[in-house]
């Protein structure tokens, strides 16, 4: 029964100033109010852990923290702060343990720096971890941390080694070699192996190994904490000119350049200096005619950019380009003023350059400057043959990313999110990322609803999500994240009217396949939903994808079936069936539709229908087993054993055909349980038995096959069946002898 509010806020104020003024016993005794008010509340009990943790209560904090993971299993922090106290009293095996489970939970999140510092922690307090190490070398080289990737499929080594797993510990060598084939460690290992000497490594670096528990901070919380870098505000371009500045100085000075042409520069330079820049211009017109200098290209470029005189800035910076020192803010300027000139396929081009520029100068999560280079090139080639308006927008986020005071610190941020948005969402999401309305908030507000979301706090995320709405309406993951929301709330019917809401407007856009994915994880979440499902058959037979639609037609019939309408399961099978020979389906799909119609009808008890049906199976697929045992069946129960048992038969062939003797004789038993009065049965199960030598079964199912016959006044056919079993040699074989002679044999 839910407490009094009002009590519990003032409770948790209380705990929270007795906790700022680090008074612990009144701040435990808050929030033990508060969780009294409110038992399951997930707040109070981890500020409840904590102020039990300052004041030394571990095995107090440690319950307590348990019972917050219980309340909200998907927040890693009781977890982690668990896993801390475990390691405070020495249960260091259950303290490990913990530290996987919490990385567990940050990988599901997607937080990959956390996920690797808890599997450091990990291994740490357990050596020998092998599939630990194995997961931290694994997210070591997707990371691009090619030291630690190498130290740690080494460690992997070491450990399969000595648990005599040389083969593993082989290939462990190996996948280090193949990330430096000159890494000396790596091959004194390699030859270790080889020579069935133990792998000895040299202790880890301690500045690298605590450079690597820092960057397992999240990326953005990592660039938050930095200070801010005081850079240029107009840019790449504005930070360049400024270094040009020094390169000229450095030429004319020391190289001698005193003439006229050198004069000209200096003086071109002072008025830069002062902000006179026509007057400027125009001594680095001057000076350019004598001075071949890229710097001098460089701020004639970027004065000209200034002032408006693009195609002659276009022309200076091309130059400057071609100087690597120059060449960020070069490629910088040139985006600019294509994008002021309209021509927005060059400035994509050269804005992308000018960003993967700046990010690869400024990386410092050890990514190589080839991966940053490939998340560029992808850009580029998804985003070059894009509509004008589209461009548009695209050039003006990049020429914002690029400017103001914190463009250095952006630039890497923006890259590591499109780059995600490519993997999760594809490209039309970058694209949609790109264009949105004040893209640069939405991002912020996007982190802020996952990290709500993570924390269990969606009335936080849903209020972010609606303002995030408010300035980018039509920003589509933003509404996905709505609907998880929902779904995560428990209203499920509220969140499949969103996510249909979303597969429709991906529809009405075009983009088929994200609408078909937003659907297909509507229907993992309600299967039964069959409103779902017919638009995925929609889609999918717009799309021409027959083999999904008829996979959708069956679970749509199928649905209907477990709703308990069979009529509408049945049309839909027969719907199913004639699109597959419509559209040349292989006949496993038809015979599997065909399947489920005969089950239908034989529930029905329309037995003519479900014979004809099974029969059409075995045109498409002769050795259908399951369609001849039906057959055989249903002939039975329509009291008509002769064509029963040529289907017997045929099954039989079938079976003798593969070789499948135990299948042979597993049916015969099975059938002549079900119908012992059959002679046909039991005269096909003596010949097995006798077959496969087992005498004293043919002798037993010889017996019962004469007793039929002489009840059916059959004598002549139980005088044959006497003869066989005389033949066999059975015990008391006088009595069938006599038994013979009674019956005129």
């Amino acid at each position: 029964m839910a407490g009094n509010r009002d009590a519990y806020e003032h409770a948790m104020n209380a705990g929270h100033n007795a906790a700022w003024d680090k008074e612990w016993p009144a701040a435990i005794a808050a929030y033990g109010q508060a969780i009294q008010e409110f038992p399951d509340d997930h707040e109070a009990h981890i500020n409840l852990g904590l102020a039990l943790l300052e004041v030394g209560r571990l095995e107090d904090a440690l319950r307590v923290y348990t019972r917050a993971h219980q309340l909200n299993s998907n927040d890693p922090i009781p977890l982690e702060k668990s896993a801390d106290v475990l390691e405070k009293v020495g249960r260091l095996k259950e303290a490990a343990q913990q530290y996987i489970n919490v990385a567990e939970i940050y990988l599901g999140q997607r937080d990959l720096d956390k996920a690797i510092y808890n599997w450091q922690q990990a291994t740490r307090l357990t050596p020998g971890m092998v599939a630990v190490h194995a997961k931290l070398a694994q997210a070591y080289e997707r990371l691009g941390q090619k030291p630690q990737a190498i130290r740690e499929y080494l460690v992997l080594a070491q450990n399969f080694q000595r648990l005599a797993e040389n083969d593993r510990a082989l290939k462990a060598a190996q996948r280090a070699l193949k990330l430096d084939p000159k890494s000396v460690t790596t091959l004194n290992a390699m030859r270790a192996l080889e020579s069935g000497s133990d792998i000895s490594l040299p202790p880890p670096d301690k500045q690298g190994a605590a450079a690597s528990v820092s960057s397992t901070t999240t990326s953005s919380t990592t660039l938050r904490m930095q200070p801010v870098v005081e850079a240029d505000p107009l840019g790449p371009i504005g930070e360049t000119m400024s270094e040009a500045l020094t390169l000229m100085a450095t030429f004319v000075m020391e190289g001698g350049a005193l003439d006229a042409s050198g004069a000209d520069a200096l003086q071109a330079m002072e008025l830069q200096r002062q902000g006179i820049n026509d007057q400027a211009i125009l001594a680095y017109q001057r000076a350019e005619n004598r001075l071949n200098h890229p710097a001098v290209k460089m701020n004639l470029g970027g004065l000209l950019l200034l002032s408006e005189r693009y195609e002659e800035a276009i022309r200076q910076l091309t130059d400057a380009a071609m100087h690597p020192q120059l060449a960020g803010g070069a490629f910088h300027g040139l985006g600019k003023a294509y994008y002021a000139l309209n021509r927005h396929k060059q400035a994509i081009n050269y804005l992308l350059q000018a960003a993967q520029s700046v990010d690869v100068a400024t990386s410092t999560s050890g990514e190589s400057e080839m991966q940053i280079a490939a998340v560029y090139e992808q850009l580029l080639e998804l985003l070059q043959n894009r509509p004008i308006e589209t461009l548009t927008a695209v050039n003006k986020r990049f020429i914002d990313l690029l400017s103001g005071k914190e463009w250095k610190t952006r630039v890497s941020e923006t890259r590591r999110q499109l780059e995600d948005t490519l993997r999760s969402q594809g490209e039309q999401g970058v694209v949609d990322i790109l264009v949105a309305n004040r893209s640069n908030e939405l991002t912020e507000a996007v982190a802020r609803i996952d990290r709500y979301m993570r924390q269990g706090l969606f009335i936080l995320a849903m209020d972010e999500a609606h303002r995030a709405v408010e300035y980018s309406p039509f920003y589509l993951p933003v509404h996905v994240r709505m609907a998880e929301i929902m779904m995560r709330e428990g209203r499920v019917r509220q969140a499949i009217n969103k996510y249909n809401m979303i597969a429709k407007t991906y529809l009405v856009r075009g983009e088929n396949d994200r609408a078909a994915s937003i659907l297909s994880e509507v229907l993992e979440m309600a299967p039964l939903d069959i409103s779902v499902r017919e638009s995925l058959i929609e889609l999918l037979e717009s799309e021409e994808r027959w083999d999904e639609a008829l996979d959708q037609y069956v679970d749509l019939a199928d649905t209907h079936h477990q709703l308990g309408n069979f009529d509408m399961s049945r049309d839909i099978f027969s719907s199913a069936e004639r699109l597959a020979n419509r559209v040349g389906a292989s006949a496993d799909k038809v015979v599997r539709i065909k399947h489920r119609m005969a089950d239908i009808d034989q529930m029905r008890l329309d037995i003519r229908r479900a014979q004809k049906t099974y029969e059409e199976i075995i045109q498409l697929a002769p050795d259908d087993e399951r369609a001849h045992r039906m057959l055989i069946d249903i002939h039975y129960r329509q009291s008509n054993p002769i064509e029963a048992i040529k289907k017997l038969d045929a099954l039989l062939r079938i079976f003798a055909k593969n070789k499948q003797s135990n299948r042979i004789t597993q049916l015969l038993e099975e059938m002549v349980t079900t119908y012992p009065n059959d002679t046909g049965l039991r005269s096909r199960l003596a010949a097995i038995y006798t077959q496969l030598k087992r005498k004293e079964d043919a002798i037993k199912q010889l017996d019962a096959l004469g007793e039929l016959q002489l009840e059916a006044g059959l004598h002549q056919e139980a005088t044959q069946t006497i003869r066989q079993i005389i033949n066999l040699n059975p015990d008391g074989v006088e009595d069938y002898k006599k038994l013979l002679m009674q019956l005129g044999g």
